[in-house]
């Protein structure tokens, strides 16, 4: 999802219009290189030669090469027509005129392309549409869940049907609206006094609101600690899944809204909350990561030591945070954009200072040595640690639950908001 939020900001940035084209039996497309045989389905068989079986000559729906054997066909079809394929992302592909471009992300038997020419569009589609059994679904607004909203002001995405589905499906249609995901004051713990739910039911809820937050990162934090308790869950995790619930239900038409700006640089946020889990009393990380004013990316985890300071939690966020941003620099290089130095805005002046001092002392000997990743970058130039306030920090609604005014702030700066067809 976040390939295809990153293609969606570039499109806002560019001012392109995106389509989508869907390709018919796929899989029968693809040529493969290994000898396959098959046995005579039932009814079909070959009176004269009842005991043979067929040798394929072509992919088939069921192979397991299926897949690979159509991306190659198609891969080859567009480099044959001098389309460069990215280097990080290989479904992406992109091809230069005098004085515009065309770029093309495939998804299996989907493909989305948007040019800086409209008629370099409708060439695509033509030599697409001669090449292979095709079928033009015009301006792109639906891909993988999401709704896609185009229009002279930018790009909206949210997923207002699913979310319906959800709240349907899980009987919270009718419930009490809530004003925030999580109670400000809520920390789950492993209750063992707290009777036991439905695992099933429960596993089903927690995935079906993970996938809403390929649009929703306001969801991201509560989510992902209900998650935690997907081995054993109780009724006091259960209560606080419904009131997420309860949540969606007053913010069925939120999403994030892509504007089209003069900006297209890459910016990250890093938080973490300071021994948040009082079941392991482990540090949780939070981060978002931006395009210019267009939010692409976005995590909410535990850390996976126990860090003894907020220095050293925020050091090592540092470091996830930097091969986010750096995963973001190769993949826009696919796209002709090369940035220089890139900004981690940071709340903790300790571990600024940690990532730019090669110093060791009582609170820094331990770190391991693959948290120092983050200083080595900042020592190339590449990444730069940033002071920032933490009433400015985007990063703090995924490391704990947020009261009503702060919530709805944060909420706001990541570009949330209510979409209308």
């Amino acid at each position: 999802m976040e390939a295809i939020r990153l293609l969606l900001a570039f499109a806002t940035y560019m001012k392109m219009t995106l389509y989508q084209m869907d390709v018919k039996c796929v899989f029968l497309n693809g040529i493969i290189n290994e000898e396959v045989y098959v046995e005579q389905p039932p009814g079909f068989e070959n009176e004269k030669a009842a005991t043979h079986v067929f040798k394929l000559n072509k992919a088939l729906y069921g192979l397991k090469q299926a897949p690979r054997a159509w991306y190659d066909k198609l891969s080859s079809f567009l480099v044959e027509n001098d389309f460069i394929r990215g280097k990080v992302d290989s479904t992406l592909f992109r091809k230069d005129f005098k004085s515009d471009f065309i770029i093309v992300q495939i998804y299996v038997d989907d493909i989305i392309f948007g040019a800086t020419n409209e008629q370099l569009c409708k060439e695509f589609s033509s030599m697409m549409q001669e090449e292979f059994e095709m079928s033009m679904m015009g301006e792109l607004k639906f891909f993988l869940g999401l709704q896609i909203l185009q229009s002279d002001e930018g790009i909206k995405i949210h997923q207002t049907k699913y979310t319906k589905e959800l709240l349907k499906r899980f009987k919270m249609y009718d419930a009490k609206e809530m004003k925030t995901p999580m109670h400000p004051s809520s920390a789950l713990i492993l209750d063992e006094d707290s009777p036991n739910v439905d695992q099933t039911q429960y596993r089903a809820m927690i995935g079906s609101l993970l996938y809403l937050t390929a649009s929703r990162p306001d969801i991201m934090f509560s989510v992902c600690v209900c998650a935690r308790f997907q081995m054993e869950p109780r009724e006091v995790h259960l209560k606080v899944v419904k009131r997420i619930f309860r949540y969606l239900k007053g913010t069925i038409n939120t999403g994030l809204c892509f504007r089209r700006g003069q900006d297209f640089s890459l910016l990250g946020y890093c938080d973490a909350d300071y021994a948040g889990d009082r079941w392991e009393r482990k540090n949780t990380s939070g981060g978002c990561h931006f395009m210019g004013s267009c939010l692409v990316s976005w995590t909410s985890k535990r850390q996976s030591t126990i860090a003894l300071s907020t220095c050293e939690a925020e050091y090592v966020l540092a470091g996830h945070c930097c091969t986010q941003l750096l995963w973001l620099k190769h993949q826009l290089e696919d796209y002709d954009i090369h940035e220089g130095n890139i900004p981690i805005m940071c709340d903790n002046t300790a571990a600024i200072n940690l990532s730019k001092n090669p110093v060791m002392h009582s609170r820094s000997k331990h770190i391991e040595i693959k948290h120092h990743f983050i200083r080595d970058y900042v020592q190339r130039g590449t990444v730069e640690l940033i002071f920032i306030n933490t009433e400015e920090q985007l990063a703090d609604i995924f490391t704990k639950p947020l009261p009503e005014d702060r919530f709805m702030s944060l909420r706001l700066s990541l570009g949330l908001e209510p979409i209308t067809e």
